[in-house]
């Protein structure tokens, strides 16, 4: 199978556990330790930790290396289609049955299987399992004979399984049937020294994987990284770092190039986490203020998902807005016309505001170099300082020719 093969050359094994914390160096220990005996482990922490690869790496690391590894997920394994997708069915045992299937069990066979969300599952069904664990044997549907099997079983769960017991929803038999050996992961928020090894390990995959730029981190963005909260942890980093090398203008990641990527239980606007300094309005407008500054303008609407705007495409000119929309356009020698640098303008903000003030992300969408950006906004008065030349009005000759 594909899964034997991807795991017998090592791809995830131990050396996938990547992290110089105290907590990664115990889990790398903790798994040398469980993969060469035939225990049950079962791995206890937040969605997005790792959990499948700690399970993948422990059976990487055993005797049971060349032999399938197969994941199942508890959380959509449900009703009656269980008994057949863990222990397979004969040909003709319920309609639509057409031939004869091994199920995930079997099919683990001599291998690991491996149980994801195991708190997930009902307790009829908690039921089946056990007798299975218990007698080291299953029944397919539609058969009445018994058919042993060598499995091992790794399960992994983000819930308090001691308190789901104590409140009825998990099987108490089955727990301790799992409980053999524990491993809990721990979230990234705990382990910030961990942050720019995952995210090294990461950006190069990136471009081994995805033939993406082969980008570095500036020490201010992994200032920005450790400071910041992830919620989602190890799968948010890696969403993160792979929009901010599609958006970024150079191969270093600068915390510029992670504003608006970064979530934030705050209002918008608010990303970049409390312990990096926020530049000064003078030289930086914050992304929130820009987003003010385009929402007093008409630029922005609100929709039903809090922190998303939507970016209006139509440009009311303030004579159509006067005179209605049976108004037609200004005659030409009126001064109430939009000129080209009112447009500009207009444009520049609507930019601004829909990249979240990601000068690199805006310059690469308008199609111009970042510098002649940087001069436009400071021509209008949009890079936050209070000074600005009139609309249309060159500030130096180098503009020509750069829009």
């Amino acid at each position: 199978m594909a899964t034997a093969q991807h795991n017998s050359r090592g791809v995830s094994g131990l050396e996938r556990i990547v992290g110089v914390s105290p907590w990664a160096e115990q889990v790398r220990n903790a798994i040398r330790l469980v993969a060469v005996h035939q225990s049950s482990v079962l791995i206890l922490g937040p969605s997005g930790t790792g959990k499948e690869l700690i399970a993948r790496a422990i059976h990487a690391s055993g005797r049971r290396v060349g032999k399938p590894f197969i994941p199942v997920d508890c959380a959509v394994t449900t009703g009656t289609l269980f008994a057949s997708h863990m222990f397979g069915h004969v040909k003709g045992s319920f309609t639509g049955a057409t031939s004869s299937t091994l199920g995930c069990f079997r099919a683990a066979d001599a291998g690991t299987i491996f149980l994801d969300e195991i708190g997930e599952m009902e307790l009829e069904l908690q039921a089946k399992l056990l007798r299975v664990l218990q007698q080291r044997v299953v029944v397919p549907v539609g058969s009445h004979d018994e058919i042993p099997i060598d499995v091992r079983v790794v399960a992994a769960t983000n819930r308090d399984l001691g308190r789901e017991v104590a409140e009825g929803r998990f099987r108490e038999d089955l727990y301790y049937r799992l409980n053999v050996v524990t491993i809990r992961t721990l979230p990234l928020r705990d382990r910030p020294e961990d942050v720019p090894v995952l995210a090294e390990r990461y950006l190069a995959e990136l471009a081994a994987r995805h033939g993406m730029p082969l980008c570095s981190l500036s020490p201010a963005a992994i200032e920005v990284l450790q400071g910041y909260a992830w919620p989602g942890n190890v799968r948010e980093l890696e969403n993160v770092l792979e929009r901010a090398v599609m958006f970024s203008s150079g191969d270093a990641i600068d915390p510029e190039s992670l504003t608006g990527f970064i979530a934030s239980g705050g209002p918008i606007g608010s990303a970049l986490p409390a312990t990096v300094p926020a530049p000064a309005p003078a030289k930086e407008p914050s992304a929130g203020s820009q987003l003010a500054r385009a929402a007093a303008s008409g630029i922005l609407s609100t929709t039903a998902v809090p922190g998303v705007f939507r970016v209006e495409p139509v440009v009311e000119t303030p004579a159509a807005s006067a005179a209605g929309p049976a108004a037609g356009p200004a005659p030409s020698g009126q001064s109430e016309w939009p000129t080209l640098a009112d447009i500009e303008r207009i444009h520049l903000e609507r930019t601004l505001a829909a990249t979240m003030n990601n000068k690199s992300l805006a310059a690469k969408l308008l199609g111009i170099d970042r510098s002649v950006l940087r001069r436009k906004l400071l021509r209008y008065g949009l890079d936050g300082s209070s000074g600005g030349g009139e609309p249309g009005q060159e500030p130096d000759a180098a503009e020509d020719g750069d829009g």
